[in-house]
């Protein structure tokens, strides 16, 4: 590769035509994406990349156009969502390697898709999973905390380090009352429990996910069901740990027994619990902290891997309660 530079112009030639194709897109969609995510001009003539604007920009593009064509040369398939994903890594930290990151495969679902973490936190996330027994992800919705940890746990039943893997969560956001709600038992927990079921089914094919169910290797529970019980060597997600109270997170995190390994994860801006009652996600992050081999990651907004509206979405809502607030608080 031909690298090019006058005053605030680059040019960009890649050797590897086909991968230069891929890198830029049908029509040169990616580098349109990326014009306007880093508002340089940014367009291809041949197998050329011309990147023209301020300096700052012009670096960022050079620096990510760079990356994932050594993506690509590593057998990665980049779309244009991983521009938007790359380009926010970049930004953050201009040093940052998108190989380290981007390649950190955990597990290949049933439709031959990898998932591997699309940020920094995403990174750190992972690897926490993997060095430490009890691990807490806290952030908002779509940033991966669960998606991630199933895919882990799907991970560790398929290489044997885990013999069964136990889903929960608390079946009702109020606190698990259950008795009101029409049908038998399941038809009670099966809306609580289903984006556990959506994850599971995205990583494994229907019919497998059935057998191992029925013959127990996977469990699908609300947390209710975990009292009285000692879980060894199984890998167990508590989702939408928020909704606990103090005495269901003492009461899961005690559940856990020889070669196990436990995530939970939870967004604390998103409590539904009574007024009297204190979320057992937000007392553990303050009391569990400071304990060797429980590990907590934070996500941010920015760390949303959504549909990219969705992070637009979360800032307008933010917006929204920052001025009811201050609506609130100003004197008349």
């Amino acid at each position: 590769m031909d690298t090019c530079t006058e005053s605030k112009t680059i040019r960009l030639t890649f050797s590897d035509i086909e991968l230069s194709r891929q890198l830029f897109g049908e029509q040169d969609g990616n580098l349109g994406q990326l014009s306007q995510l880093s508002g340089a001009l940014v367009y291809a003539r041949g197998n050329t990349v011309h990147i023209k604007g301020d300096e700052e920009a012009v670096d960022l593009s050079r620096n990510l156009l760079e990356q994932l064509y050594g993506l690509l040369k590593e057998k990665y398939p980049v779309y244009k969502h991983d521009f938007n994903h790359a380009y926010r890594i970049l930004c953050e930290d201009h040093k940052a390697k998108l190989k380290k990151i981007f390649l950190d495969t955990v597990y290949i679902t049933s439709k031959k898709r990898a998932i591997t973490p699309r940020n920094q936190n995403q990174k750190a996330y992972i690897e926490a999973i993997r060095n430490y027994d009890i691990v807490f992800g806290i952030g908002p919705a779509g940033t991966g905390k669960t998606y991630l940890a199933m895919a882990m746990a799907v991970s560790a039943l398929s290489k044997g380090t885990a013999n069964r893997i136990i889903l929960t969560r608390p079946a009702v956001e109020a606190g698990e009352s259950l008795g009101f709600l029409p049908g038998d038992l399941t038809d009670k927990i099966d809306p609580y429990l289903r984006p556990l079921y959506d994850a599971l089914h995205d990583m494994m094919q229907f019919e497998k996910v059935a057998t191992l169910m029925q013959n127990g290797v996977i469990e699908v529970a609300p947390l209710a069901f975990m009292r009285g019980r000692t879980l060894n060597e199984a890998f167990i997600i508590l989702d939408e740990a928020q909704n606990t109270t103090t005495e269901q997170m003492k009461m899961f995190l005690t559940r856990i027994g020889f070669n196990s390994k436990a995530v939970v994860t939870g967004d604390i801006t998103q409590i539904d619990l009574p007024t009297d009652k204190s979320s057992g996600l937000v007392e553990a992050k303050n009391i569990l902290t400071p304990i060797p081999g429980i590990q907590f990651v934070h996500f941010t907004k920015k760390d949303v891997v959504r549909h990219r509206l969705v992070q637009d979405i979360i800032n307008a809502y933010e917006i929204l309660e920052a001025n009811r607030a201050n609506h609130q608080t100003t004197p008349l």
